[in-house]
């Protein structure tokens, strides 16, 4: 029997409370598309009264949570009355793939929990521990999509793909131009016909055209054909993540380029400026980028670190929202390469 299971057993351990967790293992990953993407844990955590629940931690967060566990609880810093030996945490990765990373981290971070959660019995009430394993707000709206690591082996069974009945699919026609980015978002023309598949919120819809399927927002369309009710409703009871549009221009050649960018961040969240110029970059394929915005004069302002951002954010609260759907955010940026100076007014 290892050490740290034979303290847990010999100490208090049938008096702790029912929600105490007491184990913890990774279902799945899911990828998440904010400002910047990134991949979340879906962690299947169990209680000492029996009870399961998931919860969705990214790296970062399991991160700062074991940096904060050091310095209670390492003999090293000795801050707290007492200490014990925690079990190694994965470092940091700089450089790969991020969905290979991600995967590769799960052993790992499994086998941190596994040895965290049978720390003494003293360890487990601390609230750092309770509260990163609790299931918070945003937990219980969320839900998984595969929980690949839970599911039992299933035999392949070959099915018939039916053709659907074009004329009574659910549809519509593209009102105006839409150049979505990256994996989630569906570009179309004005004048396209886009077969709905389902609804993604109040202000988006998933749908198909010429092979592609991805989502867009249901201003730039007409719907000729509404999906079903049950759908809409469905939609309504999942509480899934928040999708909302960030408008960009770039500016090559004198001329802007308009850009819709979907992610998945409240309209009220306020990105940091790293997050924002490295999603520029991937954006329009170039490093030597600037990030602008326009202030309530009119003018043209350069973004140069976080209280730049927060200056944009609280400037463009102001602005009517009359002139943009619901589910835009307030503030535009304005992107031109690093060394053009001609966008900026000049005159005093």
């Amino acid at each position: 029997m290892s050490l740290p299971r034979q303290l847990r057993d010999e100490s208090d351990f049938d008096q702790l409370p029912n929600d105490i967790p007491i184990s913890a293992a990774i279902a799945d990953i899911e990828e998440r598309t904010g400002f910047s993407a990134y991949y979340e844990f879906v962690i299947e955590v169990k209680t000492k009264g029996a009870s399961k629940y998931l919860i969705y931690r990214r790296y970062r967060r399991f991160f700062t949570f074991n940096e904060k566990l050091q310095e209670r609880f390492s003999s090293e810093n000795q801050r707290g009355p007492y200490t014990c030996l925690l079990p190694p945490f994965p470092g940091k990765v700089f450089m790969g793939n991020k969905k290979e990373i991600a995967e590769k981290r799960i052993p790992e971070l499994n086998s941190y929990m596994k040895k965290l959660l049978c720390l003494p019995t003293w360890v487990l009430l601390d609230d750092l521990i309770r509260m990163f394993f609790y299931q918070d707000e945003s937990d219980s709206k969320q839900v998984p999509r595969a929980l690949r690591r839970l599911r039992p082996p299933t035999r392949k069974v070959k099915t018939t793909k039916v053709k659907p009945d074009l004329l009574s699919s659910p549809r519509a026609e593209a009102l105006f131009d839409f150049n979505g980015t990256g994996k989630l978002e569906l570009s179309f023309r004005a004048g396209d016909v886009i077969f709905l598949l389902q609804r993604v919120n109040a202000d988006w819809l998933e749908g198909t055209v010429r092979d592609a399927v991805g989502i867009f927002p249901q201003t730039f369309v007409k719907v000729i054909k509404q999906l079903p009710e049950k759908d809409s409703d469905s939609e309504e009871s999942e509480g899934g993540k928040q999708l909302n549009c960030l408008r960009c221009y770039y500016y090559d050649a004198g001329t802007p380029q308009r850009r819709d960018i979907c992610v998945e961040e409240e309209l009220s969240i306020q990105p940091s400026y790293n997050d924002l110029l490295t999603r520029m970059r991937e954006l329009f394929h170039n490093e030597d980028l600037a990030l602008n915005y326009r202030d309530p004069e009119g003018d043209m302002i350069r973004i140069l670190d976080d209280q730049d951002v927060e200056l944009m954010v609280s400037e463009c609260k102001s602005q009517s929202a009359a002139d943009r759907p619901a589910n835009q955010f307030p503030w535009e940026l304005h992107v031109t390469r690093i060394d053009d100076l001609s966008v900026y007014n000049t005159e005093p």
